[in-house]
């Protein structure tokens, strides 16, 4: 456990925080000593690993954006945001659906819009936020059956620039975290779909030559979060094995 105590005293929510990234992006904001809230639509799995870390769970659907506000207003205010909550589709384009469309921009856009507007009115005031989004290298490099996902991803680093420049003078920064490839149950259940081959073609799509684990990208969310990184905002940070080196 880490015993780097340089989020005392701050208060974080992480969406889809109940496992994998979301779930290591939590464990490891507490053992940092922030007082964390995990938001997830599997309230019982959020409650099973905030009784492990110290945490704090609610239930939401970050897709019903009545429910995203009053979930902030009940359990905030927060001084860092980490909207992690997000879902791919592994389909060609011409394969999907306007319904699909608009659940994947749901979840992984319009949410990040919905978290960030109920939380800004009060890191304004305090001169003090953190907003940390997780997209993917696929906002920056596209996705070969995943074009809706990728474009939801690219939205969000576009929104993440926009709301820096906007905060940039109030104390608040935003910056953008881009996994790559990374270990989760999500990940193998595609792998288990696909065949070996295609973590293969995931692996070597990496300078590394690896998949990367959640502690890796939670790592970097840390330290985006921290006092240390007060001077970087606008920024995409990739935990990638150097998948998006040159783009």
């Amino acid at each position: 456990m880490d015993t780097n105590r340089t989020l005392t005293g701050r208060r974080a929510l992480v969406t889809g925080g109940a496992r994998g990234i979301g779930a290591a992006i939590a464990r490891r904001l507490a053992a940092d000593g922030a007082c964390v809230v995990i938001a997830d639509l599997d309230v019982e799995e959020g409650r099973r690993l905030a009784a492990d870390i110290g945490a704090a769970a609610v239930q939401l659907d970050v897709t019903e954006l009545l429910q995203v506000g009053e979930v902030i207003d009940s359990h905030g205010p927060f001084d860092i945001l980490v909207n992690n909550a997000g879902m791919d589709q592994h389909a060609f384009f011409t394969q999907t659906t306007a319904d699909d469309w608009r659940r994947l921009l749901a979840v992984n856009l319009e949410s990040v819009f919905a978290t960030t507007h109920a939380v800004l009115p009060h890191m304004q005031g305090a001169g003090y936020g953190r907003i940390i989004n997780i997209a993917s290298e696929a906002g920056r490099l596209g996705s070969r059956g995943g074009a809706v996902y990728a474009a939801a991803k690219g939205g969000v680093i576009a929104f993440t620039r926009s709301i820096a420049r906007e905060n940039g003078r109030k104390g608040i920064t935003a910056n953008v975290v881009a996994p790559g490839p990374i270990d989760t149950p999500m990940l193998r259940e595609a792998v288990a779909r696909g065949g070996e081959r295609l973590m293969g073609t995931m692996t070597g799509a990496t300078l590394a030559g690896r998949l990367g684990t959640p502690d890796e990208v939670a790592a970097a969310t840390a330290f985006l979060a921290s006092d240390a990184a007060g001077f970087i905002t606008g920024e995409i940070l990739g935990v990638s094995g150097g998948m998006g080196c040159g783009a």
